[in-house]
């Protein structure tokens, strides 16, 4: 028998999330499953009960026969006590659980005899598991959201212009941590024009910074901050104090700074402190999206938007809310993309897989017996690397100066290629003499006309082709109309038209190649 999954209304303050919109509705249906949803639980998130009802979901009015007529609940803030105590016994709850920091909750999921699926305890390192990754898709609206509550309130443009009323410089924006909010914050800013920085603790998001067109700003202390999971780890007090001047030095440059960093389970870092705030330029901006736990600047007030010594300090902390359509949206698709793990009969059933490593690691509570924290994934073992076989150094005699044997080998090639080329000249006809000329300038210039356009311009199998097409053209062009210091004869006409034909095919190929090429480029294009 189909199993019923119910959606609720969110009841924590200020959550305008839904936890599925009626989009996903018609995929779980596909699923097998029943859907029923509460009467109003997506107006915040311009769902509507119509909308509901006509993808599929039978529309409940109140949230204690919800819960009761439900086997599975899709939730999107961590349930209050209330909630579970309106769960039916041996349900199924999946959403954000958060199980270090709410050890309560967790007690009395067990009383119920709950399976409880935490999306926020995915094992992020599978690869397989970023489909379900919602701590993910969820990062990446806050941190466009970020760069648009600052830009409200910040007092310029943030692109640079020049009008006939004077210059406005480029807003300069410090972006502190460059996870995925932070990559998405970067990305925001850069597309509105601003100059953006940023920083983190692990080195290997450098050229991801600079791939969204941001600069790296790095802390001059040597130490590495990749952490487990994809977070960074607390870093050693030396490496804070170089960092701490670093974010001294940025506070006095730029206009907007925003600040990502956070260590799960544990209080956001503070990295902006009061003597900071007050060294920025007055009407700056500071956006903490580390509020909720703390914030990672001094002066950051939760949920509030505050002015201190002329700065504004945004510490909102639903800022996935503030863009609720959109942030519902990706959650669904994210549990829908749990829900098709847990149910590859496409029959309505789930099988909650303990030796599914992703299912393992989401699963908290089975059937009232707490199961977190879950064991380490197995992770595929690395490939050795093959042994390379140990090469004896050469002997060298007295006065030989040590040269190495490959530089030998080197010499010995170049010396055998020239003996030939001495051959050919020597002794092959003129008429073979001249078209073996034209072939190696054609291959001459074939490589260097195409090696020297713009990288952006064409893939690695593009260039290759077009070399071998520029060589074509260039060998037909010369057998249409040899140069007479060659000593050719003119052709025959069935050897002209096959280097018109050439020529033509060749072109096909070039000028098809790029426009491919260009057609590719632009859907990257914003």
């Amino acid at each position: 028998m189909a199993l019923m999954i119910g959606i609720p209304r969110e009841t924590a303050a200020g959550e305008k999330r839904v936890a599925t919109v009626p989009e996903v509705v018609e995929k779980l249906v596909k699923l097998g499953f029943k859907v029923a949803v509460e009467s109003g639980a997506g107006e915040a998130a311009n769902c509507s009960d119509e909308a509901y009802r006509a993808a599929g979901a039978e529309i409940i009015n109140g949230a204690a026969a919800l819960w009761s007529a439900s086997d599975i609940v899709f939730k999107v803030a961590v349930p209050t006590s209330a909630e579970v105590e309106l769960m039916r016994e041996g349900g199924v709850l999946i959403g954000f659980v958060w199980p270090a920091q709410n050890p309560e909750l967790m007690k009395q999921l067990a009383a119920k005899k709950a399976t409880v699926l935490a999306i926020d305890a995915l094992p992020r390192m599978l690869s397989r598991a970023q489909k379900m990754d919602a701590l993910t898709s969820q990062a990446g609206v806050a941190g466009y959201r970020a760069v648009i509550e600052a830009a409200n309130v910040f007092g310029r443009f943030f692109n640079g212009q020049i009008t006939a009323a004077g210059k406005v410089p480029p807003a300069k924006v410090f972006i502190a941590g460059a996870g995925v909010a932070g990559l998405a914050a970067i990305g925001t800013a850069a597309g509105l024009g601003a100059i953006v920085r940023a920083n983190d603790t692990r080195a290997e998001v450098a050229d991801q910074v600079k791939s969204l067109g941001g600069e790296f700003v790095k802390v001059e202390y040597e130490e590495e901050g990749g952490g487990g999971g994809g977070y960074a780890k607390v870093m050693s007090e030396g490496f804070q104090q170089a960092q701490r001047e670093m974010y001294a030095k940025q506070a006095r440059e730029v206009d907007i700074i925003i600040t990502t960093a956070l260590i799960p389970g544990k209080p956001a870092p503070r990295l902006i402190t009061a003597e900071m705030v007050q060294s920025m330029k007055p009407g700056s901006v500071i956006v903490d999206m580390a509020a909720e736990r703390g914030g990672n600047c001094e002066l950051t007030e939760p949920g509030q938007a505050v002015v201190k010594h002329g700065v504004t300090i945004v510490g909102y902390t639903d800022l996935n809310s503030r863009l609720a359509k959109q942030s519902s949206s990706l959650y669904a698709t994210n549990l829908f993309r749990l829900t098709e793990e847990l149910c590859k009969t496409k029959d309505g059933i789930i099988d909650v897989n303990m030796e599914d490593d992703a299912i393992r690691g989401l699963t908290v509570i089975k059937n009232g017996e707490v199961t977190w924290p879950a064991p380490a994934p197995k992770l595929p073992a690395a490939k050795p690397a093959a042994a390379k076989p140990v090469v004896a150094p050469a002997a060298h005699g007295h006065g030989t100066g040590g040269a190495p044997a490959s530089a030998g080998k080197t010499a010995a090639i170049f010396g055998v290629a020239a003996l030939l080329f001495l051959l050919v000249g020597a002794y092959a006809p003129a008429a073979f003499l001249g078209h073996f000329t034209v072939f190696v300038l054609a291959c001459f210039v074939g490589y260097m006309v195409v090696w020297n356009v713009t990288p952006a311009l064409h893939t690695p199998l593009m260039s290759v082709t077009n070399a071998i097409s520029s060589i074509i053209a260039i060998g037909a062009l010369v057998q249409i109309a040899p140069p007479l210091e060659l000593g050719l004869d003119r052709p025959d006409e069935w050897i002209r038209w096959l280097a018109v034909a050439g020529i033509a095919l060749t072109a096909v190929n070039m000028f098809g190649g790029f426009a491919v090429t260009r057609r590719m480029l632009s859907m990257f294009r914003k």
